[in-house]
Order: C-alpha cells, then structure tokens, then sequence
C-alpha cells in the first residue's frame, strides 16, 4: 500500500460533464495510487474544514518528469463538494493521499484468472475504469448504468461493454443490474449506489461467484483515526477509510 502524502496541487484540467457531474485533473507529484484507493481533496479557496474524499478515475505521467496527472470525477452533492467543484484551472487544492485499500489488495491473494465483471453505477464508474486501466485488455466486461449520458469510459478496453440508462436515452433502458448475471465470471468487482451493491451482491453469492465492492461513507480524516466511517460487516465495524474502501461483498451488512 502507497504511503500517504500531502501536497498542494495546481488543477490542470476541468470540465463540466452534467450540471451534477465535473472532471478535475491535478498535477500530483507523489506516489501513484492503486486503483480503488482514494484521496482526500480541500481546494485553498474554500469556507469547509474538511477536504472531500475522491477516488482516483486515472493516473497518467504529466508534462513534467516529476510529476503525474491525477483525475478524479465528481458528484455536486453539498457545499463542501460545489465548492470543489467551482475550482477553476490553475488554482490550488490540499490533495491527502493515497489512502485505503484499492481493488487488488482487497481481493487478498490477487486478482483472480479468468474473465471479471466490473459493474458500476454514477460516479462509481470513475474506480472502476481505473483499475480497468491495470487489467489486460478485453480481460473483463464492463457495466456501466447511469441516468441519462454514459461519462468517464474513456481509455478503457473491456472486451463487451454494457452501458444502460434510466431515461432510456443511452444503451439499454432501466438499471444495470437488470442486465447483469454473473455466472460467466470468476470475480465481479462494484461500485455504485448502495441499492445497486446490495443487489449485485445477493446474486453474486446465489452465483458463488466472489465479489468485492467499493463502498461510501462521509469521512473526516481518512486514515481511521476518527471512527466516523463506520461499515457494518460479518466480522464487526470496520473503517470505511482505512479497512476499505473496498470490500469482499460477503462480509457487508447493508442496511435494509
């Protein structure tokens, strides 16, 4: 696991992909993250305390040696999150990071042989394509559910994609678990809404099929100090920070 840093980053990039959706791309000259991990992002002009917690879509080299392009997607859900939001190109944020367990640590003995799944749902597409970015290409499928326009599946080779909308306007109608099975997979990988992963969840263990699922929380610092991420799970309360993100779907208890 990479250690954690702190830097102050320029934004080198920025587009508006919904009214709710905004790419920010940061120039970041500490350790690479592994996909799944995340960081937690506090622009210099802002009136909140506490930094956002922002998985990683991508990590690319930079114009410069000595620095790497990081790419986040991000969901307007608050103040916090607009303020983020609003930054402009060249302006400066406090990125912390990388922080908790990615994708390939989470599945403990490594990546399992044989076709994966990588289900999203929303933003949870911006995880998943970067850990699609360390997969050999056309070794896994992609499920990609969103309310209207698909958005950060750029870069990504999967050998099928699967793309639904719930307003019908873009790939199959209605929500991607409903076109998803996982019996042809040795693992399936999840992120998205809580209801999508409770669901993909249920069938991938009637399937006996390993799943790991990337899960949400609000965070304050990151690194499991606070308790105040807390994920109910077969084994007791874990960190959301520090035990997860990312978790083996089968040790979950969800809510409801």
């Amino acid at each position: 696991m990479k250690l954690k840093e702190c830097h102050i980053c320029k934004c080198i990039g920025r587009s508006v992909i919904t009214d709710e959706i905004v790419s920010l791309e940061f120039a970041w000259p500490g350790h690479e993250p592994e996909a799944g991990q995340f960081f937690l992002i506090k622009p210099e002009r802002t009136s909140v305390f506490l930094g956002r917690p922002l998985s990683a879509a991508f990590c690319q080299p930079g114009a410069s040696s000595q620095e790497n392009v990081l790419a986040f997607l991000l969901a307007i859900r608050g103040k916090g999150t607009r303020e983020l939001a609003s930054i402009q190109m060249g302006e400066s944020a406090l990125l912390t990071g990388p922080l908790g367990r990615g994708w390939a640590a989470a599945s403990g003995d490594g990546i399992p042989k044989g076709q994966l799944a990588l289900v999203s749902g929303g933003i949870g597409v911006a995880p998943l394509a970067c850990f699609a970015r360390e997969l050999d290409n056309k070794s896994f499928d992609f499920y990609a559910g969103f309310k209207s326009s698909p958005f950060g599946l750029e870069g990504i080779k999967p050998r099928s994609l699967i793309i639904s909308s719930e307003d019908g306007s873009s790939g199959c109608k209605g929500r991607i678990p409903d076109y998803f099975s996982p019996d042809a997979y040795s693992a399936v990988y999840g992120c998205g809404p809580e209801p999508m992963l409770l669901t993909i969840a249920r069938i991938c263990k009637t399937a006996g099929v390993r799943c790991f699922i990337s899960m949400e929380r609000h965070m304050a610092c990151g690194t499991g100090a606070c308790l105040g991420c807390t994920v109910k799970t077969a084994k007791g309360n874990s960190r959301c920070c520090a035990d997860g993100p990312v978790f083996n779907a089968e040790d979950i208890i969800f809510d409801g």
